[in-house]
């Protein structure tokens, strides 16, 4: 009788043991076959620099590699320099109309659809990039940007800075504002507002174009960026006098700009993931101009004899009197403008209150 009652219960817990197992096997399969790939994404990218080019064509090729490596593959970011899927100045236009999901450029070129785009680009005499950086952040600068683009169906991120500009490069000295008459210039944005009231001819070319118009005499002069890309396009060959003076770009920032249907369609966690790489490059462009500049202007200096100059004080004050006079009348004609400038203008009278007695004093000392 203890044998059979022993006999029993060892089947039993046999029996027990063979269904648990089962089930969790039932379990796994039931888990496995659940599972499904993660859906992926295949985004467009289109820029208005050439593809590669150091500086500002590289921004957005880390910025691809950034979102590749953080979302583990899921959204795969596609780079096409200016003219290889679409021209550099249509740049905003292939992302409005959905024909890339994403663009990287610079916001003044869009003024003739937004008198206030170039606010988030570039301001004659305007914000350092720290200062813009601080103030698109943290002053309420982002908010107004989105609202600017939201017609359009476009987000904007900053996407890279690149720092200080240096006033171009020029095929014959400038001593008096009366040398920039009839001058003609490759330069865009309210810069080149202002040189026009200064009697120069301002003329909108993609960065590929600059060194063969410089060649051929289409134009006297160009700004472009600073040390850095100036070195890579060679213009010391054909424009041997530099001026440095810091005036209309003062802090160049550039855009990520985002179809706002695309971005939508992102999962949350990529949509965190977009924003985070944008911000990232922003920092890590800038580290890299302030970086690069110092090394290539030595190299202008001391390999190709470049003369760096600075615009006289009449000149300077000149410019400053012309942009004054062309933000007041563009503060007038269009409202939005207006509420931009206002948020802009505040922050930077404090910005440069705190500077003044901070940085400005300590580079005097230094």
């Amino acid at each position: 009788m203890k044998n059979r009652l022993l006999k029993a219960l060892t089947c039993s817990a046999l029996i027990l043991v063979s269904l648990v197992g089962c089930g969790d096997k039932q379990q796994q399969g039931d888990v496995a076959t659940s599972a499904e790939p993660a859906k992926t994404y295949q985004w467009k990218l289109v820029t208005s620099w050439p593809k590669n080019f150091p500086g500002l064509g590289l921004g957005p090729e880390k910025f691809a590699e950034y979102v590749a490596e953080m979302s583990d593959g899921r959204l795969k970011v596609k780079v096409y320099g200016a003219g290889e899927l679409v021209p550099g100045f249509e740049v905003f236009d292939a992302v409005s109309q959905g024909t890339a999901q994403m663009g990287h450029s610079g916001a003044y070129y869009w003024k003739g659809k937004m008198p206030a785009a170039p606010i988030f680009s570039a301001i004659p005499f305007g914000m350092t990039a720290t200062e813009f950086n601080a103030w698109l952040h943290y002053g309420g600068g982002l908010e107004l940007w989105q609202e600017l683009y939201k017609p359009f169906g476009v987000v904007p991120f900053a996407g890279g800075n690149s720092g200080a500009q240096f006033a171009g490069w020029f095929k014959k000295d400038i001593n008096s504002i009366e040398d920039l008459k009839g001058l003609k210039m490759r330069i865009p944005g309210l810069g080149g507002e202002v040189l026009k009231r200064a009697g120069a001819i301002p003329v909108n070319l993609t960065g590929g174009e600059i060194f063969s118009s410089l060649q051929s005499g289409a134009i006297d002069a160009s700004e472009w960026v600073g040390p850095y890309n100036d070195l890579a396009f060679g213009f010391y060959q054909i424009a041997n006098t530099y001026y440095s003076s810091v005036w209309h770009e003062t802090g160049t920032n550039l855009e990520f700009i985002v179809n706002e249907k695309a971005l939508n369609e992102l999962p949350k966690d990529l949509q965190k993931i977009v924003e985070v790489a944008a911000r990232a490059v922003n920092q890590n462009m800038l580290d890299e101009y302030n970086a690069r500049n110092n090394s290539a202007l030595q190299v202008l200096i001391n390999e190709h004899n470049v003369n760096v100059k600075q615009f006289p004080p009449e000149v300077m004050q000149a410019l400053k009197g012309y942009t004054d006079d062309i933000i007041a009348e563009q503060v007038a004609a269009d409202p939005m403008f207006a509420k931009v400038w206002a948020s802009y203008s505040k922050f930077l009278t404090n910005a440069k209150q705190y500077n003044d007695l901070t940085l400005k004093a300590y580079y005097e000392n230094r």
